[in-house]
């Protein structure tokens, strides 16, 4: 029986120089139709490994770890400084799928920033914030808003400590007024205090002291009273 040569499988060559087209390893500066520009390491055509990238509409730059096209990894976002030729870190720290995820630092301005964990490009978990107006929250956060246990300080040192909801005192917390040398205990719904106990606390020392103190409380069992009064505000409430 004759022997039948099979004929050699050849790929068409569309194959080989669509290959050759892909991006892949260590580029120079790539340029997109719209401008954009990016300089770095390439997988599958895909931006994958450490890379800047710098977008056209907003001058806005990253420089940091890449996945599969999206910031993954560590990396630093900056902008353009208005009115001079540097730049302003804008966030620096985790991300995952193109949004801030992990521990990072955000500048809002030039005297109000946070730092703390991400989450989906919210705030979550721990961290502190920084206000424009000298004041401090650290503390537990939950989709970008204070949420949990924490500490807000105030300019003047006076300061609330307790739980939080939605971006405000919400639960048992207290607020020691040191200025004028009290502290209230007690219940908060939407950051009002709704019932709770004032006593002074530190009043010999306070730079602008009551001019008088908080009389003693004449109740049997003020405890009791309180109790019963905040079970109501938090279960209706809170």
């Amino acid at each position: 029986m004759p022997h039948v040569k099979q004929p050699r499988v050849t790929e068409p060559l569309w194959h080989s120089w669509d290959y050759k087209a892909q991006k892949k390893g260590l580029h120079n500066t790539v340029f997109s139709v719209n401008g954009d520009e990016f300089t770095g390491e390439w997988l599958n055509n895909k931006k994958h490994g450490k890379g800047t990238k710098v977008w056209k509409s907003s001058g806005g730059i990253y420089d940091g770890d890449w996945k599969f096209g999206k910031q993954n990894g560590f990396g630093t976002l900056s902008f353009p400084d208005k009115g001079s030729d540097t730049f302003k870190k804008q966030y620096s720290g985790g991300w995952k799928n193109g949004m801030k995820h992990g521990y990072g630092t955000f500048f809002y301005c030039d005297t109000e920033y946070y730092e703390g964990e991400w989450y989906a490009d919210n705030r979550c978990g721990w961290g502190r914030m920084y206000f424009a107006d000298g004041s401090v929250y650290e503390g537990e956060w939950d989709e970008d808003k204070c949420c949990g246990r924490g500490m807000l300080r105030q300019a003047n040192d006076n300061r609330y400590e307790g739980e939080w909801k939605g971006g405000k005192k919400n639960g048992h917390g207290k607020f020691f007024y040191l200025n004028s040398g009290q502290v209230y205990e007690g219940v908060w719904v939407d950051d009002i205090p709704k019932c709770g106990c004032m006593t002074d606390f530190g009043r010999d020392g306070a730079p602008q002291p009551t001019v008088y103190p908080i009389p003693k409380i004449q109740l049997v069992d003020p405890e009791a009273v309180v109790a019963n009064s905040e079970d109501t505000f938090i279960s209706d409430d809170i």
